[in-house]
């Protein structure tokens, strides 16, 4: 073995213990953020619950099947969240909303973050007119407030969960775009860069082997606080009708057939709001306490 393929190797095996050092590091200052850690453990638990729903419940008895003589029961040890007024148990249909609120907002935000990396370490990148037509492009969108083009979209595609999941992915792609493209600004210029291209690196190589990798931690706090802002505007969508179409349990389909019997019947609307809170709220704190963690800074 030569003398440069040895310290090719030595430098390998520093960098992946390198990784691996920083990763635990940042494990360890994550696990000393209670909030951040309390929030972590609530998104997992919603998590397996959103994955095993069908495997929990069955949606035509549990979910969807009427019992008009249980009506409109309050809370009680059968029911623990009492039922709606079609007799069907609120307990089970908020579990069961569970997939649909989580599962399609971590869906439209990873499809948003995918689109988003590749169009801001493009522009950020190459800059010049890539830079110019593509931020443009993307400040149009921004001009447009996300629920609206939501609304537009599901309007004019028609209501479905794949409309639906179109639609909050491409209001999320300009705030993605301008993240990487600020990352890959920072980092283009740096030494190991141009030491990447003086050794006939191409480009794809370059970006996401080299660019992309040191601006991923601004990138993983905005996919914490995105996934809670999709899951609120789902929830809004869904209220106004535009959403997951009925008779999917879906929390602001919920909050919406509450909305008739909220007077006299207000834990209809209670629990689905709290469901949804709750995984917003944890995720804030999940996304504040990564920003903490992956900031240096704060060593």
């Amino acid at each position: 073995m030569s003398e440069n393929t040895k310290n090719v190797n030595a430098a390998e095996i520093a960098a992946k213990y390198k990784k691996k050092s920083q990763t635990a590091d940042i494990f360890r200052r994550l696990a000393k953020n209670k909030t951040a850690m309390i929030g972590l453990i609530v998104v997992i638990l919603l998590l397996i619950l959103a994955l095993s729903a069908d495997l929990l419940f069955d949606f035509e008895i549990d979910i969807t099947k009427q019992n008009i003589s249980d009506r409109l029961q309050a809370p009680s040890s059968d029911h623990i969240f009492g039922t709606d007024e079609m007799g069907r148990d609120i307990f089970k249909r908020v579990c069961y909303g569970a997939k649909y609120s989580l599962l399609i907002s971590f869906v439209a935000a990873t499809i948003s973050l995918a689109i988003g990396l590749v169009f801001g370490a493009i522009a950020g990148y190459y800059g010049g007119w890539a830079d110019m037509i593509i931020m443009r492009f993307m400040d149009v969108l921004l001009a447009i407030p996300g629920t609206l083009l939501a609304i537009a979209i599901v309007a004019s595609l028609g209501t479905s969960i794949p409309n639906l999941i179109i639609a909050l992915s491409v209001s999320g792609i300009p705030g993605f775009s301008r993240i990487v493209r600020s990352s890959v600004l920072t980092v283009r210029d740096a030494e190991y860069i141009e030491a990447a291209k003086a050794i006939g690196a191409n480009d794809r190589i370059i970006i996401f082997g080299h660019v992309l990798p040191n601006g991923m931690a601004p990138l993983i706090v905005q996919s914490t606080l995105r996934i809670a802002s999709v899951i609120l505007t789902t929830a809004g969508l869904s209220f106004l009708g535009l959403g997951v179409p009925a008779p999917h349990p879906e929390w602001g389909a919920m909050l919406s057939n509450a909305r008739s019997y909220i007077r006299d019947y207000s834990y209809m609307a209670l629990f689905p709001g709290l469901a949804i809170m709750t995984t917003i709220l944890c995720l804030n704190l999940l996304g504040d306490g990564l920003r903490d963690a992956l900031d240096p800074r704060l060593k």
